[in-house]
Parts: structure tokens; C-alpha cells; sequence
């Protein structure tokens, strides 16, 4: 049975889950204004395993005997400078979660509610990787923003004017 002080700190990452995809919805949204289709699609994915890191914490929570309690959001934000700077917010974000997973484990050490610490382990690993993967894209990205430019650039000069028919 998970203490008061246990479930609440559970709840409220299950809730931050669940804004955390709100998140990634709104970067997906925005790359699909660019017209970044792939990118679009890895923030979609990622919004996919948020909710499901939300479901993980919620049939926890219940099988502990725990009560769910969902709770509002902020809205996230829509607009960025840059694809870069989305990436950048991503990692922030990720370092955030990585944080508050830690003091969640914290949490069961203190109590000893060793069922907790063994599920908890599973979302620490899954950071590790979350924050690597965001990582290496913001590494790619810089290392081939002037190429991508360049390469872009050699498209549209292939671009020619064609006079319309019948003028």
C-alpha cells in the first residue's frame, strides 16, 4: 500500500506525463507548419510514449490500492524561434522529467516501498535514453544546418520561369 505522501508524488508525475505529451503535440504541431513532416513525426511518436509512460504510472497507482486523481494543465507552448530551439526545449523538458523520476525514487527509498523503487527503475533507464536521443539530434541539427541550407539552396536554383500558355 503506498503512503499518502507516495501516491500523491505518483499522481502528480502521472499528471506531468500526460502534460509532458501535451508538449510534445505542440512541437509536432509546429514542425508540421514548417513543413517538417519527419519531424513532425518524431514528436508525434514521442507524444505517443508519454501517454503511455502516463498509463504505466496509472495502473501502478491502482494496483497499489492508490487513488487516481487527473488534475488540469498549463497550456505548452506553440512557437519557437527555430527547429533547433524545439530540440533545445525538448532536452530541458526530458532533464525535468529525469529530475523529478529521481526524487520520486527518493521518495520510496525513504519509505522503503521497495515495489515502487523496482517500477521506478524502468523509467530511469527509459530517461537515459529519452535525453541521449534528443541529444543526438541537436548534435545533427547543427552539424547540418549549413549543409541542409546548402543543399536546399542547390534546389531552388534549379527553379525556372515557364511562361503560362496562351500569353
Amino acid at each position: 500500500m503506498l503512503t499518502k505522501r507516495l501516491e500523491k508524488a505518483l499522481n502528480d508525475q502521472m499528471n506531468f506525463e500526460i502534460y509532458s505529451a501535451h508538449i510534445y503535440l505542440a512541437m509536432a504541431g509546429y514542425c508540421a507548419e514548417l513543413g517538417l513532416e519527419g519531424f513532425e513525426n518524431w514528436f508525434l511518436v514521442q507524444y505517443e510514449e508519454e501517454l503511455f509512460h502516463a498509463k504505466k504510472f496509472f495502473k501502478f497507482i491502482s494496483s497499489k490500492g492508490g487513488r487516481i486523481i487527473i488534475t488540469g494543465f498549463e497550456n505548452p507552448e506553440n512557437d519557437y524561434p527555430s527547429l533547433l530551439s524545439v530540440y533545445e526545449k525538448s532536452l530541458e523538458h526530458e532533464q525535468l522529467v529525469t529530475s523529478r523520476i529521481y526524487d520520486l525514487m527518493s521518495i520510496a527509498h525513504e519509505e522503503k516501498e521497495y515495489a515502487t523503487t523496482s517500477f521506478l527503475q524502468w523509467f530511469i533507464d527509459e530517461q537515459l535514453e529519452e535525453e541521449e536521443s534528443v541529444a543526438n539530434i541537436i548534435s545533427k541539427i547543427k552539424l547540418v544546418k549549413d549543409a541542409g541550407l546548402y543543399l536546399l539552396d542547390q534546389e531552388v536554383a534549379q527553379r525556372t520561369f515557364v511562361p503560362p500558355t496562351g500569353e
